[in-house]
């Protein structure tokens, strides 16, 4: 078995569905396409988007010593909805972040214990300055669909997404060029706020932002589309057809829904105290808006 044939049977070993491999200096599909995002305002108060823009758009500016690009997917979906309330899937069991950057770095482990030399490498999980959808898609991962969300052909969208930069060449995949979206526009469609458009995503009028990332007072229109929305949305993910045919329960335990989610009423969430926020969210990426922007939500979310 060869380094990279080696290298992709480990990635799915270790946890990953899916693995594609991809050079640093390939032209991206989606050429310009960040850059015209920013400049339209669509990321809202995400400033922080802004920063290391040319490392998001040139790889090699991140890191000048990478040769090949490991783009790994994970799928998350469970089956746990509760009406009333509502948290996305990607957040309702542990951090992401921690699980997949776990599973990179003993992938990079096997790695450096088979070449039995120095390498180096990056570990990257969203944060990362690094357009981790388009490298999926020159990986031939899948397709970024018209809800701007990667779409596996086997599993659907309900994917996390990874990689590891390495500074020794390997084989490359052929990217996916394919748009199997087709004339379906049903992400869009069932948008309660109009934040989509074909492949462009408005922030500010997302869901996902707006209960996340956005930090001031609602207004009027902005709490009459929550839709019962605590933390993040699915809506745009659940219509799809793809994943209505393909999505498959996740194996990872780690992804599994916190009970007190599928559990809890309206009333026991408006009522916790800090100190139950804390400890039912301790190892989940819902802790990062805190308890002030938690209740903020909650309070809003059934009006």
């Amino acid at each position: 078995m060869d380094l990279t044939q080696f290298i992709k049977s480990k990635a799915l070993e270790v946890g990953f569905q899916r693995v594609g491999i991809s050079s640093p200096t390939a032209p991206l599909i989606h050429t310009n396409y960040f850059d015209k995002w920013l400049s339209s305002g669509k990321n809202g108060t995400m400033k922080w988007l802004e920063n290391l823009k040319e490392e998001r758009e040139n790889i090699i500016e991140y890191f000048p010593k990478v040769k090949s690009i490991i783009s790994v997917a994970m799928n998350y979906y469970t089956d746990n909805e509760n009406p009333q309330i509502k948290f996305s899937k990607y957040a309702q069991g542990k951090d992401y972040h921690i699980i997949v950057k776990q599973k990179l770095n003993e992938l990079f482990n096997y790695i450096k214990e088979e070449l039995n030399q120095d390498v180096n490498g990056i570990v990257c999980v969203d944060s990362s300055p690094i357009t981790e959808k388009q490298w999926a898609q020159n990986g031939g991962i899948g397709w970024q669909g018209k809800h701007t969300i990667i779409i596996n052909e086997d599993y659907g969208s309900w994917m996390f997404l990874g990689e590891l930069l390495l500074d020794i060449t390997l084989k490359y995949d052929v990217p996916f060029t394919k748009d199997l979206c087709g004339s379906c526009t049903a992400c869009i469609d069932a948008c309660p706020t109009k934040a989509l458009s074909e492949y462009q995503l408005d922030a500010t009028k997302c869901i996902s932002y707006l209960t996340v990332e956005y930090k001031g007072e609602f207004n009027i229109a902005q709490k009459s589309k929550l839709n019962n929305w605590i933390y993040g949305c699915d809506i745009c993910q659940q219509v799809c057809p793809w994943n209505k045919k393909k999505q498959k329960y996740t194996d990872e335990d780690s992804f599994k829904p916190i009970q007190e989610i599928g559990k809890y009423s309206y009333e026991d969430w408006l009522n916790i105290d800090e100190n139950s926020f804390r400890n039912i969210f301790k190892d989940s990426p819902i802790r990062r808006i805190k308890y002030d922007r938690f209740r903020r939500n909650v309070s809003v979310s059934n009006q």
